[in-house]
């Protein structure tokens, strides 16, 4: 398992000082910009679920507004790879905007996350493609923490090929199955695809996107995927697109941000005749379609006001990064529920 780890570190004087350059160091410049439409929109949440916050504490909905510039501290998470380069984009964001500490995001797998956010408690924010499990409550319970989970947009699972595949464009869920399970050949699947053996590239067992595909694809059962010939597992995602683009004959799955970054060098399939887009995710109707989410707990949320800060942080402005980085944004709703989470958690 290759562990991808982004460490980010400002100092408060380099900070203070490209901070009051570029916007006075004001909080209110921090904020992200409101177009005219949403200047004029009545904001209806935030006053049915925030009354008692000014029009100068609201920002973006219901949360009340960050100010980077005036804390300090570790943020310390772990977790999902697919997650990853979302919880990148908006810790840089974080950091560029005045937080003058330190957030750690290492890509370890879902599963991996939850291990060291229940089961050692090293981390403040667990990254998850997949909700939590029950055993995972359990023993963060041991710990005296109450997971929280903030949904933080939708993911598009793809299942990719190399460009110099020129055979498949569409699979079924039934070809999944087999694929990557007993097929020893393309064309023990299709008799019209080649007589060359199937290489598969997948994501290791820790990975919240190896469960979820075994969910979809399996029905819960591993036995079948981890018992294919020619496979290989990876917590890595970059070292699957290596393995895929190396032959006409590979194939394999992850978060579809992947995908478009390295779309030049990949196919997708659509599945069951259903192409991955804003539509088709949002719909439910893309069958790989999944949540990409963020825990943590109360309790340190009110302990460490720079965790609480990053979420919120997170929250308010996900939808601002999340299609750059090649995922799908969660529908309004279920955002301002994830908002109202953390009010909750906050005590607000």
């Amino acid at each position: 398992m290759k562990t991808n780890k982004l460490i980010l570190t400002l100092f408060v004087l380099i900070v203070a000082s490209l901070a009051l350059a570029a916007c006075g160091g004001s909080a209110e410049s921090i904020a992200a910009p409101q177009t005219e439409d949403e200047v004029a929109e009545p904001q209806t949440v935030a006053e049915e679920s925030a009354e008692e916050a000014s029009a100068e504490e609201m920002h973006e909905g219901m949360l009340p507004m960050v100010d980077p510039t005036a804390l300090s501290g570790d943020v310390v998470s772990a977790g999902s790879s697919t997650v990853f380069p979302l919880a990148e984009v908006m810790a840089e964001r974080f950091l560029d905007e005045g937080f003058a500490g330190q957030v750690t995001i290492d890509s370890i797998g879902s599963g991996g996350g939850f291990e060291r956010f229940c089961e050692t408690g090293e981390t403040d924010v667990s990254n998850a493609s997949r909700p939590i499990k029950d055993s995972e409550v359990e023993s963060c319970g041991a710990l005296g923490r109450t997971p929280i989970e903030f949904r933080v947009g939708t993911d598009a699972l793809a299942v990719v090929v190399s460009k110099e595949n020129d055979f498949l464009s569409d699979v079924t869920l039934e070809e999944l199955a087999a694929i990557f399970s007993t097929a020893e050949k393309w064309s023990d699947v299709n008799a019209e695809w080649p007589a060359e053996d199937i290489l598969r590239y997948i994501p290791g067992t820790d990975s919240g996107t190896f469960d979820y595909f075994v969910e979809e694809v399996f029905d819960k059962d591993e036995a079948p995927i981890l018992g294919a010939s020619n496979t290989q597992l990876s917590e890595d995602d970059n070292v699957l697109v290596q393995g895929i683009t190396g032959s006409p004959y590979a194939i394999g799955f992850f978060g579809y941000a992947y995908y478009a970054e390295n779309a030049e060098r990949l196919n997708i399939a659509a599945i069951d005749g259903i192409e991955a887009s804003a539509e088709t995710v949002d719909a439910a109707t893309y069958p790989l379609a999944r949540p990409l989410y963020i825990y943590s707990d109360a309790s340190i949320m009110q302990e460490k006001p720079q965790v609480a800060a990053y979420i919120n942080f997170c929250l308010t402005y996900v939808n601002e990064e999340i299609v750059e980085v090649g995922y799908f944004p969660a529908n309004p709703a279920v955002l301002e529920a994830a908002q109202q989470a953390w009010l909750e958690a906050m005590g607000q």
